[in-house]
């Protein structure tokens, strides 16, 4: 039988209503264009766009045809009508490879958007259905998100990575240092160069030795520390652990001399003046005003930190902490975060009692032990339960050296992207249990995105202005423009209903309910179009929340 005579011989159920409930089938059929009906035809599809883009979805096809690794793609999609993980970034990376070839590292924004279409015109069950045109976890022209974006980002930073050194080595060819690390670098290519030198750094007293080869062994420590699955560099190179200065070293075989020197450089001379000013316009606490008093005054105080260090813990003042999620006690102090900073140890006190005594991981710190905290002896950056020699023995070099040592051994901040993450979806989550709908939900969403955005945009401009009101064309400068560009705007990967569900689903176990049908019976319905009464059939259901899953879930979210 044809659509035409089925939908003929059907017109006396059939309604014009577009009204539809979870709990009826209403006998009406809509007839779907040819293409449409093929693509129905496995299964259930999500609604296409209304308007198909097929320039696009040529693109996307023709690139995909044409690239290593497009066909097993394509392939995949047409076996399973969907792509893993794997998959998919492989296919977001040959496309964006593709984009900034022709493009450039910043194509405009229609050219994103046509990408991001053509990858649901021709993958229609990657369309998220939740969004307003299906494409946007791809790419958003409104929040500049999504994967093709995200990877953009990525190919952006690498390029301006590559730039910097590039730019490096043609300015500081033969400077000290950094011609020898680049030579030391080349010369250890292989796996016996590396472990003969480690040989000979585990038995060699030497300083000079023991600096030549860690520089040799930089390239091969470096891919260790950005190695997910290394859990501890210092039992491979525990010389950090007896040799002071080994931080120093590798921090300017990263990032060359220049960088290495600035804050040393500028501490005295501008920084410091700028904090004691600008915290003197703070509200004034019993705190504030003692490390005030010791950042101003000649005599040493027993009871309080010299004058550098004061100075650097008034930062904590003038730059709050923030909340540290959901889960812990509210919003750290700034005396807590001190703690997090600097710890003083009596001199004669035993150092590794102090480590054995550390219960839980947390972040590079300084531990200062003296007689005094205005008189300390000696500085020691604590990582990971071990306590590395600084080679500074003032606090400005201290700090200095433990700043350096957050981008040596790439540590993780105690603020993360991903803990952002989670305590946006665990609001959004009690706003979903507090039974509210999910389009006022979605608003919420949209305006916490658009608010996150702003503050973002605010910090760079006020950081850029007071920071580097006469340097806006320097390297470095540059540098904190591209990191406030790279932040993540944690409500954009929560900005629908497909997103969230992905999002928990990955993170932990999800209960559904289940959906049981006890039976069916006919009912009548008051057309509102037309006024009559159609016949409709009614399917009674009742919902069933299995228990031991539910458990389940709960003990391994503990």
């Amino acid at each position: 039988m044809s659509n035409e005579e089925l939908g003929s011989s059907l017109s006396p159920l059939a309604t014009s209503s577009s009204a539809s409930s979870d709990d009826t089938i209403i006998l009406n059929f809509t007839m779907c264009d040819p293409a449409e009906d093929s693509a129905t035809d496995g299964g259930s599809q999500p609604k296409k766009p209304c308007h198909i883009n097929y320039e696009a979805l040529a693109l996307i096809k023709q690139i995909l045809t044409t690239k290593p690794g497009g066909e097993r793609i394509m392939q995949e999609y047409a076996k399973t009508k969907s792509l893993t993980d794997a998959t998919r970034r492989q296919m977001i990376n040959i496309l964006a490879a593709e984009m900034t070839e022709k493009h450039g590292t910043s194509p405009p924004r229609t050219v994103r958007v046509m990408y991001a279409q053509g990858i649901v015109a021709l993958f229609p069950y990657l369309e998220d259905p939740l969004s307003k045109h299906g494409y946007e976890h791809y790419y958003d022209p409104e929040s500049g998100s999504g994967y093709l974006a995200w990877r953009l980002k990525t190919i952006q930073r690498k390029a301006a990575e590559e730039k910097g050194a590039s730019v490096r080595k043609s300015t500081k060819i033969g400077g000290p240092g950094h011609g020898q690390s680049t030579l030391a670098a080349d010369k250890m290519q292989s796996n016996e160069d590396v472990e003969a030198a480690l040989a000979v750094l585990k038995h060699t007293a030497d300083e000079d030795t023991i600096r030549e080869k860690m520089r040799a062994t930089f390239a091969y420590r470096n891919s260790l520390v950005n190695d997910d699955k290394t859990t501890d560099v210092f039992s491979v190179f525990p010389r950090f652990l007896d040799t002071p200065g080994l931080i120093e070293q590798d921090f300017r075989l990263l990032f060359g001399e220049e960088t290495a020197n600035k804050f040393l450089v500028k501490w005295p001379t501008s920084i410091k003046e700028k904090v004691i000013v600008e915290s003197h316009r703070l509200v004034p606490t019993p705190e504030l005003l003692h490390l005030l008093h010791n950042t101003e005054s000649a005599a040493e105080d027993e009871n309080g930190w010299d004058s550098d260090m004061s100075a650097i813990l008034l930062l904590l003042h003038l730059l709050p902490p923030s909340a540290q999620g959901r889960k812990r006690p509210g919003k750290m102090s700034a005396s807590q975060a001190a703690d997090h900073l600097i710890r003083f140890l009596k001199a004669g006190t035993s150092v590794q009692q102090h480590l054995d005594h550390i219960s839980q991981s947390c972040q590079p710190y300084l531990l200062a032990q003296g007689t005094t905290r205005s008189r300390i002896h000696t500085f020691f950056i604590v990582i990971d339960k071990h306590a590395l020699p600084c080679k500074a023995t003032g606090s400005v070099g201290a700090l200095d050296e433990l700043f350096k040592a957050h981008y040596v051994f790439e540590t993780e901040s105690g603020l993360s992207s991903a803990n952002l993450v989670n305590s946006c979806a665990s609001v959004i989550s009690d706003l979903q249990a507090a039974g509210l709908g999910q389009s006022i939900v979605n608003s919420v969403v949209g305006s916490m995105e658009e608010i996150v955005k702003d503050v973002q945009q605010h910090a760079k401009e006020t950081v850029i202005r007071h920071v580097f009101n006469d340097e806006r064309e320097t390297e470095v400068c540059k540098k904190v423009e591209a990191c406030f560009d790279d932040l993540d705007n944690p409500f954009s990967i929560l900005n629908s209903e497909y997103k969230r569900s992905k999002f928990l689903s990955e993170k932990r176990e999800i209960v559904e309910p289940l959906e049981y049908v006890i039976g069916s019976r006919f009912d009548t319905k008051r057309n509102k179009s037309t006024g009559t009464y159609d016949q409709i059939v009614v399917k009674d259901k009742f919902m069933y929340i299995p228990i031991l899953s539910t458990l389940q879930s709960v003990f391994n979210s503990q």
